[in-house]
């Protein structure tokens, strides 16, 4: 009895041993068809996935127009799967594409129009793949994908359309050409693009006009602003609005502008480089409209030439002269040379000298002056006009008559004045004389015969010569000059 309990409590390990065993060898077995399961999944044909993009954007009959939009919330992430994706398409379009052509080429019929018509139907078809490719690759690069992977996308479209265009035959690549011209998305949506940027350029260059009258007028109510700096405030409004217009006409067509902005940022350094002087000059307009030496209207003397100002652009100033002549002066030369405004003040003194003879009255010369001054209606009392002996010159006693007049009327007084003072002189009987010399002759007395000899030394009257105190002219003929001698 003992002996069997004995046995039974040394089967009791073996047992459990046994069962142990029993049950890792199922977990390996289980562990072993999971693996089996996973492997299974992973080798999986990947055309059971289901795309990451929504559902219908790789089907080629669907609008353009929608297309773009149905591309706007996607993430660059679908953007790439799905330019993949168009890319197969459009080789296998490609493909059909490439096999028509090459039937044509080796066909012997060289008018096969029916295949040649089949040709052009299957590059139309592809070309809207193409399509449908770009936009999704443009999205792509907007939304910052690789810039390696859209270089490869596009390349890809560009190399075949140019290999195709270049193995083309003159028929294909006319009636191509002709279809594209009638067609609905080629030349008639390009002219009524044409069309609608020409009447939007109409209407910008109208409306900008109507913003440049209204924003001139309200320049002009803003005080201490010259009319140079209005004009071309005005100006810049002008071109800003058709600026800004242009840009809403492009973008509401669907025209990408961003490459512009970095088209004009690149070339912005070669421009301002290559246009020293033309900065320069429109440094200088600037200048001349803030720190306002002129105006508009004013009679200046600039770079040597003097004119009224008709008008300050943003790199010349345009002066026309007295005598009607036109001339543009570049900015730069006027503001760095002396500026002389004649018109700025309201005020002017008309500068004009006169003389009298040494023997006519200062004092009657004086008077009649301050009459006819003072009795002119355009010369002002204040400041009252100065009139003085400023000099004796070698022919007469000149006055200065310095009167004061608006600056408007300065050549008029100028002129009045003069015409007056010489008819006064005249009532008055004051000459006004011109420039002459008076001559002094000396007279010399009788001499002695031996001053007469001296005079051959410088002293005296020489010998054979005239006596003006006698009336004796000399001697006339050279035996007459003998004989005066011998008497002598």
């Amino acid at each position: 009895m003992s002996r069997i309990i004995h046995i039974f409590i040394l089967l009791i390990p073996l047992c459990f041993s046994l069962q142990t065993s029993s049950l890792y060898a199922q977990g390996t077995a289980s562990d072993g068809l999971a693996d089996e399961t996973a492997t299974a999944e992973e080798e999986a044909p990947a055309e059971d996935a289901i795309p990451s993009y929504p559902a219908g954007l790789d089907n080629p009959e669907m609008d353009i127009e929608e297309f773009s939009i149905r591309l706007i919330p996607l993430t660059k992430e679908e953007l790439s799967e799905l330019a993949i994706v168009w890319q197969q398409i459009a080789r296998e379009r490609t493909q059909a594409v490439v096999e028509k052509q090459v039937e044509l080429e080796t066909s012997t019929n060289e008018n096969d129009s029916a295949a040649r018509e089949e040709l052009i139907a299957l590059t139309e078809e592809r070309g809207d793949v193409f399509d449908h490719y770009s936009e999704v690759v443009d999205m792509l690069d907007k939304k910052g994908g690789d810039e390696a992977e859209v270089a490869d996308l596009r390349s890809y479209r560009s190399a075949i359309i140019v290999e195709e265009k270049q193995r083309a035959d003159w028929r294909t690549l006319a009636q191509e050409a002709l279809n594209w011209t009638s067609s609905e998305d080629g030349g008639i949506q390009l002219a009524k693009r044409v069309g609608v940027i020409l009447i939007s350029l109409l209407a910008l260059f109208i409306a900008a006009r109507i913003v440049r009258g209204y924003a001139h007028r309200l320049f002009r109510r803003v005080p201490d602003l010259s009319k140079l700096l209005q004009a071309f405030l005005a100006m810049m409004v002008y071109w800003l609005t058709i600026a800004i217009g242009l840009m809403v006409v492009l973008s509401a067509l669907g025209v990408d502008i961003t490459p512009l902005f970095a088209m004009i940022g690149g070339a912005s350094f070669i421009i301002a480089f290559a246009m020293q002087d033309t900065l320069g000059n429109l440094a200088s307009g600037l200048m001349i409209m803030i720190n306002r030496p002129f105006d508009e209207g004013d009679y200046v003397t600039v770079a040597g030439t003097g004119g009224t100002v008709k008008s300050v652009s943003i790199v010349s100033t345009t002066i026309v002269t007295p005598d009607n002549q036109v001339i543009v002066i570049p900015n730069s030369k006027v503001w760095g040379d002396v500026i002389t405004n004649v018109t700025a003040s309201d005020t002017r003194r008309v500068d004009l000298v006169f003389g009298i003879g040494y023997d006519d009255s200062i004092e009657e010369a004086q008077k009649t002056l301050e009459e006819t001054v003072s009795a002119h209606s355009l010369v002002l009392a204040d400041p009252a006009p100065v009139i003085r002996v400023n000099e004796l010159a070698d022919s007469s006693v000149n006055f200065v008559v310095r009167p004061w007049t608006r600056a408007a009327d300065y050549w008029t007084v100028y002129w009045d004045l003069t015409r007056s003072v010489k008819e006064a002189f005249d009532r008055k009987g004051i000459s006004i004389p011109f420039p002459q010399t008076d001559m002094h002759i000396r007279v010399m007395g009788e001499t002695s015969p031996a001053e007469l000899t001296a005079g051959s030394s410088g002293r005296g009257r020489p010998k054979g010569a005239p006596n003006f105190r006698t009336g004796d002219a000399g001697p006339e003929t050279a035996e007459e000059l003998a004989g005066s001698e011998r008497d002598g």
